[in-house]
């Protein structure tokens, strides 16, 4: 078991990094990083093939446009045409901005916010495929971006700063993901006893000819009257062949 974490915790890792590095590792990179769990070429290999299905390039970077819906890509360029709009900074500007962010100066925060929106659209794009929208990546990282800049003040260095924020875009993206993955588990889970309990009614209503009560399904299925009760509410009362006589329904 403790293997088994350690592995799940290096392969974090590795993504983590290649993030950082443009979306991709080198092999010795990934190597050094498995080096503890000294794993044979041939697992070396799934790790290889996990990474490049999560867009991650083993020696040169992959395009993560690739990944795109058509309307995804659309949102994007429309979103990045809106970014063109605000001016382009120089690097000892940048720099100015962000001592002065540290520092706790509204303004500069905001220009800094500007200055990374585009990298909150480089990141979402890493992100795409995995179940959720291009737009709410980007909603979510630019939510983090914005929190982010006022706490520039924990850094003792403005170069730190860029990979402090790249960070916390990351983190809300993956967190929004993971969420999401969670609410479609939930969901497939109440679906599939909406599914359950209707075709149970349904086959009883088929040898009794009628609609059949909340009562007479829980006595025929074993099921407790509060879970039929439950995927009732959860169908929006439209399980055709039950009802529940004690709501009049």
């Amino acid at each position: 078991m403790e293997r088994e974490i350690l592995f799940a915790q290096t392969l974090e890792r590795v993504r983590r990094l290649a993030g950082e590095q443009g979306n991709c590792v080198s092999e010795e990179q990934v190597k050094e990083a498995f080096s503890e769990l000294d794993l044979s070429e041939e697992q070396l290999r799934l790790v290889y093939d996990y990474l490049i299905q999560h867009k991650v390039g083993i020696g040169q970077p992959v395009d993560p446009e690739d990944y795109l819906t058509e309307e995804e890509r659309d949102y994007l360029q429309d979103y990045l045409d809106e970014l063109a709009a605000l001016p382009e900074l120089t690097p000892g500007q940048i720099e100015a901005y962000t001592i002065s962010a540290m520092a706790g100066d509204a303004q500069a925060q905001q220009k800094l916010t500007e200055v990374y929106l585009k990298d909150v659209a480089e990141i979402a794009k890493l992100y795409a495929g995995q179940g959720v929208f291009l737009e709410d990546l980007i909603g979510e990282g630019n939510v983090a971006l914005a929190f982010g800049v006022g706490m520039l003040g924990s850094l003792e260095r403005p170069e730190e700063a860029q990979g402090m924020l790249a960070r916390m875009m990351m983190d809300a993206m993956e967190e929004f993901i993971a969420g999401n993955a969670e609410n479609k588990k939930v969901d497939q889970k109440a679906a599939e006893h909406v599914n359950k309990v209707a075709d149970l009614a349904r086959a009883m209503a088929e040898e009794l000819r009628r609609k059949v009560t909340v009562e007479e399904l829980a006595r025929e299925s074993g099921m407790s009257e509060k879970r039929i009760r439950e995927a009732m509410r959860m169908s929006g009362f439209q399980i055709e062949d039950l009802t529940d006589e004690s709501d009049g329904l």
